[in-house]
């Protein structure tokens, strides 16, 4: 069932998630602090010990972030998170998870190239002619730049290996 006000999340809920969420990663640090020790040797603390202590303190802050926000709850009624803005958001990241997945397998200048061709003409409306000057014009200066100026190698894949871009 639909959500009439358009509501994706409240503020309540997003409260208690960041809290859970770090209350977790604080845990996890104090889980692997025990690993290599929390207690004092003959030189000193053993590498563990500040590590558990900072994630004790997360999880204990954490856990008081959750009491105040269940308490406050009528406070946090605000809206967090609307259906409009949740559009937006994901229209900017899940290009940008392309552009990341597309560089890792086919190497950062085609995954530039499609990024920019894409978010040009679908999110732009720009012409296809204008969005691929501005894409190969992007991915030379990039070349040029980083790789023969700055001599810094960026991620490489089949194509350019094809092209014997080095």
């Amino acid at each position: 069932m639909q959500n009439p006000s358009g509501i994706l999340m409240t503020r309540l809920t997003m409260e208690i998630a960041v809290a859970l969420a770090a209350a977790i990663a604080g845990a996890i640090v104090c889980y692997g602090s025990l690993e290599i020790g929390t207690g004092w040797g003959d030189a000193g603390p053993q590498s563990g010990y500040f590590p558990f202590y900072i994630g004790l303190f997360i999880v204990i802050a954490s856990c008081g972030v959750l009491v105040e926000s269940v308490i406050e709850q009528r406070r946090y009624k605000q809206i967090f998170l609307t259906r409009e803005q949740g559009y937006r958001i994901l229209t900017f990241f899940l290009p940008m998870l392309g552009f990341v997945a597309v560089s890792m397998v086919l190497g950062l200048y085609v995954g530039l190239g499609l990024y920019l061709f894409g978010v040009m003409t679908i999110q732009g409306g720009y012409r296809i002619g204008k969005a691929l000057a501005v894409c190969a014009c992007t991915i030379v200066l990039f070349y040029f730049v980083f790789e023969k100026w700055f001599q810094v190698p960026l991620l490489k894949g089949p194509i350019e290996a094809l092209l014997k871009i080095y």
